[in-house]
This record gives C-alpha cells, sequence and structure tokens, in this order.
C-alpha cells in the first residue's frame, strides 16, 4: 500500500486547511451538466495513469532496496519523501537479475529513478485529489458550474469546447502536460484557484482518494 507520512506529503499539504486563508462557502451547483461523464471520464483516466506510476514506482522501490542491501549488506533507508510502497502489485522487474539488468548503472540510476516515480506518483495522486475536489457536492457528476471552475482553474477556457467530449479531451490533455512535465507548482496552483472558490478537501474525498493509493 502507498502510505502517507503526515506533514511530509504533498497530498495532505496541499488539501490541509491551512494551505489557504478561509473563503466563501463553495458554490452550490447548477445540476448537472449535460453529460455526467465528463467527472468520470476525467478521473478514470487519472487513476489509469496512477496504476502505471505505482507499478513504477514498486519496481524502483525494490530495485533500491536490493542493490543498495548488495553494495552495504542492510536494507535501504525509508524514503524521505511521504510515499512509500510495500511493493504488493510489482509482479515483474524487481528480481536480482532484472534490477541489475534495468539499472546497468547501479545504485546511482536506481536512485534517481526512484525519486523519479515518486514523483510521478505524487502529481498523479495530486491531480486526482483535484478532480474530485471540483465535485463540490461529492456526488460523482460536474455541475455546469463546478465544471466551469475546474477549467477556470486549469487555465482552460469553456467557451472553446462546447460539448462534453471536448471538456474531456481539454481536461486529460491539461492532466497529460501537467505529468508529462511533472510541474508541482503548476499543480498547486491549480488546486489554490479551487480553494479560492470555496472548494474543500471532504471526507468523501479522501476515501476516495485512499481508495486509489491501494
Amino acid at each position: 500500500m502507498v502510505h502517507r507520512s503526515l506533514g511530509t506529503v504533498l497530498i495532505l499539504y496541499l488539501s490541509a486547511a491551512s494551505l489557504l486563508p478561509v473563503f466563501a462557502p463553495r458554490y452550490a451547483g447548477a445540476g448537472p451538466y449535460e453529460s455526467i461523464d465528463v467527472f468520470r471520464q476525467f478521473t478514470q483516466h487519472i487513476r489509469r495513469q496512477a496504476d502505471a506510476d505505482k507499478r513504477e514506482f514498486a519496481v524502483a522501490s525494490r530495485c533500491m532496496n536490493w542493490l543498495y542491501r548488495r553494495e552495504h549488506q542492510k536494507p535501504a533507508p525509508p524514503a524521505v519523501q511521504g510515499i512509500t510502497w510495500n511493493g504488493a502489485h510489482a509482479t515483474s522487474g524487481s528480481s536480482s537479475q532484472d534490477c541489475e539488468a534495468r539499472y546497468p548503472g547501479g545504485l546511482d540510476a536506481v536512485r534517481k529513478d526512484f525519486q523519479r516515480t515518486q514523483t510521478s506518483l505524487s502529481v498523479t495522486l495530486t491531480f486526482y485529489e483535484f478532480a474530485l475536489v471540483g465535485d463540490g457536492d461529492d456526488n460523482g457528476v460536474y455541475s455546469s458550474r463546478e465544471l466551469q471552475d475546474v477549467l477556470h482553474a486549469l487555465g482552460l477556457p469553456p467557451e472553446s469546447m462546447q460539448d462534453a467530449v471536448g471538456h474531456v479531451t481539454a481536461l486529460n490533455g491539461r492532466f497529460d502536460s501537467i505529468h508529462k512535465s511533472l510541474s508541482l507548482e503548476s499543480l498547486m496552483a491549480y488546486m489554490s484557484k479551487l480553494y479560492e472558490q470555496g472548494y474543500r478537501f471532504t471526507a468523501a474525498d479522501k476515501a476516495n482518494l485512499d481508495r486509489v493509493m491501494e
């Protein structure tokens, strides 16, 4: 399971109430948008990337531990950042031979890949949190107002995309761009804009995010 260390995990940092001042109450939804699939397709797209990121992080984590043990005759120290992984879903790529083939540069190479995969997973999970927060009433559907706020927070002009397919394409594209660049600064700015509109990370959001982190 992916665990979060209190005070260090980026996700908790972004979603904590202390991140931003207290703003006006979140806007009430103006009724479901024309397609109930916008929220579902957006979050499913992010979840597929989360599954891929978890697998890559698991392999890097286990190979780092194996290579560290080979060099130092003891397990590698735990990650300083808040995401750790028990390797339960790493079914390949983590044996001694696989690790040597994957990381011919040895421990230095696997450390770099561990940091990369950890950051990639952090970005994906935090973007998933953003998508959840944008569903202000936690009903699994973006209302017209919620969708407008999500698009605005991401810098996507709603008037340029007139149908649900266009919105899904734009949302998924923005996520892909941020995931590729690993731009945590941009992601924090997006989340801040939602908080400025009164959106909050709820207990339902936390439960949903926890399921994705399993």
